[in-house]
């Protein structure tokens, strides 16, 4: 959650062997999984790390981007940008809507201890890639869906609140 009580949820698509990139791009092309993607973001705010973002090339329509980045000259038009998690989940908390993490693997990596749900297409292939998903406990998680598409599952998760412990 947000300092303010939002909800936050990652949405990712993973392969088999956790890969979600290769050399800064998606290593498997899923429209489908576009379009999902698109589906649960519209709306809400999306956290992205800037070099995800510009590997994007522009803001998404119909959402409300937040970029990540240690630079402080660093501007982006029509995002507003945070140089930290923290203060991008204070700046949402201004915002309408819920918080979505967008990626990449190091700001999935910062936002897993803050996360309230995790949607994540598991993609059934194994390609080669350098950037990973982050590891979680299945343990501090509860599967609540999963719907089988074509080459993937879009799998729901939820967090299993309890003392102590680690994301």
């Amino acid at each position: 959650m947000t300092p303010g009580g939002k909800r936050v949820t990652m949405v990712a698509a993973v392969a088999e062997n956790g890969v979600i990139g290769l050399g800064g791009k998606i290593p498997w092309h899923l429209p489908e999984d576009f379009a999902h993607f698109k589906q649960t973001t519209s709306g809400h705010i999306l956290i992205l790390g800037r070099t995800t973002h510009e590997g994007i090339g522009k803001p998404l329509p119909d959402r409300t981007t937040i970029v990540l980045t240690r630079d402080p000259d660093w501007r982006g038009e029509g995002v507003y940008v945070a140089p930290t998690l923290p203060d991008a989940l204070t700046l949402a908390d201004t915002m309408p809507g819920d918080v979505m993490i967008g990626g990449g693997a190091v700001v999935y990596e910062a936002a897993l201890p803050y996360a309230d749900a995790q949607v994540i297409s598991e993609v059934h292939a194994a390609p080669e890639g350098d950037t990973h998903y982050p590891e979680f406990s299945r343990s501090r998680w509860r599967e609540v869906s999963r719907e089988p598409r074509d080459g993937f599952d879009i799998v729901t998760w939820e967090r299993v609140f309890a003392c102590g412990g680690s994301a």
